[in-house]
């Protein structure tokens, strides 16, 4: 008798479970370590991010960001690329709205809203054409040359922003104030259109688009027939040669598609709190998404659920270096990395385990 697969739920959810746990177990350890009570920082972390309006919409907001730059990452992925530009892509996101904002604050914001919205997704996009291009016809490493535009994007965008771009009388590198009708709404703002009361947090429309978003590519991906395409030359560019499929040309729309979802976190940042373009606004949710993809196993549904867990390492992870100096946001760091090392790169190290104590308990053979 052939056996079994394990079930999805076992993959999808129990293996995640434990691998988290894991990492808060050996976060655990290093919290002890240095003298603080493990359960106590567990506690204050969670309170944190989950126990308030406040803290619950910090939690959403670094999850929206999170969000498209692990979206950004998966499509690469499904393509069998690792688009490591997701920094400077969302860089270049931020450029784009910000020059439609700042060109056009003429507009009705009926206009210019999605003005500023495609603007972003098209300049996330034109950065990785590069990038891309040479990957599928000319064999560059992707990962070599999405690292180099991010230092491009940086500096060019230093560049704008004490130079051409920069807001006159301030010494700050930073834009001008767009025009109100060029801005996302606050989540509080669009609560008291329906009477409702929310605590002001960042938490704005683009938490919204990211979950359209998040819809969007597993109807992509798993519903379309690019989408098929994407997974054929990711699982074997052979048998897509074969079945008449274009790896080249593949490749090269799919990092497209990664790159105008990178350019999106712009929204959240620029168009939903800043009202300006700013320097480093990303604050590194570009590598952030790496490690969510890799979490979420590249399935939309996962990446949303990554994103919440890394929104609550964020914000709780501020709340936990407030109330316990000995713990600073160096020691949170390592927090979040034991995450990213047990539900990243060690993903699978309990899988097998798992797999054969379902197939004990169950009676059936399953295949791991």
């Amino acid at each position: 008798m052939s056996a079994r697969p394990v079930p999805l739920w076992l993959t999808a959810g129990v293996v995640p479970l434990v691998n988290v746990a894991v990492a808060f177990l050996a976060a655990g350890v290093v919290v002890a370590i240095i003298g603080e009570n493990p359960l106590e920082a567990l506690s204050i972390m969670l309170r944190g991010a989950l126990g308030s309006q406040y803290g619950l919409g910090y939690t959403l907001y670094y999850a929206t960001s999170f969000t498209f730059t692990g979206l950004a990452v998966a499509v690469a992925f499904h393509a069998g690329q690792f688009n490591i530009g997701g920094e400077g892509q969302a860089l270049m996101g931020g450029l784009g709205a910000a020059l439609v904002a700042l060109s056009l604050p003429f507009l009705p914001w009926p206009l210019l809203l999605p003005l500023c919205v495609l603007g972003a997704a098209a300049a996330g996009a034109a950065w990785v054409l590069i990038p891309a291009w040479l990957q599928a016809y000319r064999g560059s490493h992707i990962v070599i040359t999405t690292i180099m535009f991010n230092f491009l994007a940086a500096t060019l965008l230093v560049y704008l922003l004490v130079g051409p771009m920069k807001m006159a009388g301030s010494m700050a590198p930073e834009t001008a104030k767009f025009a109100p009708g060029a801005t996302l709404p606050l989540m509080n703002q669009m609560a008291a259109w329906f009477g409702v009361s929310l605590t002001r947090t960042p938490l704005n429309l683009s938490f919204l688009f990211a979950i359209l978003a998040a819809v969007a590519v597993w109807v992509l991906i798993w519903r379309t027939r690019l989408g098929y395409a994407i997974r054929t030359v990711g699982a074997n560019p052979d048998a897509a040669v074969y079945a008449g499929i274009s790896p080249a040309r593949v490749t090269v729309i799919a990092l497209l598609i990664s790159g105008a979802l990178a350019g999106l976190m712009a929204t959240n940042e620029i168009l939903g709190v800043q009202g300006r373009l700013i320097n480093e606004f990303t604050a590194g949710a570009g590598f952030v998404g790496i490690a969510v993809a890799l979490m979420g196993r590249g399935h939309p549904f996962g990446i949303v659920l990554a994103a919440l867990l890394f929104g609550v390492l964020y914000q709780g992870g501020a709340e936990l270096a407030f109330d316990k100096p000995k713990i600073t946001r160096e020691m949170i760091i390592v927090i979040q990395g034991f995450v990213i090392l047990f539900a990243g790169a060690l993903e699978m190290m309990f899988a097998d385990r798992i797999a054969a104590l379902y197939g004990r308990v169950t009676g059936r053979e399953v295949a791991a």
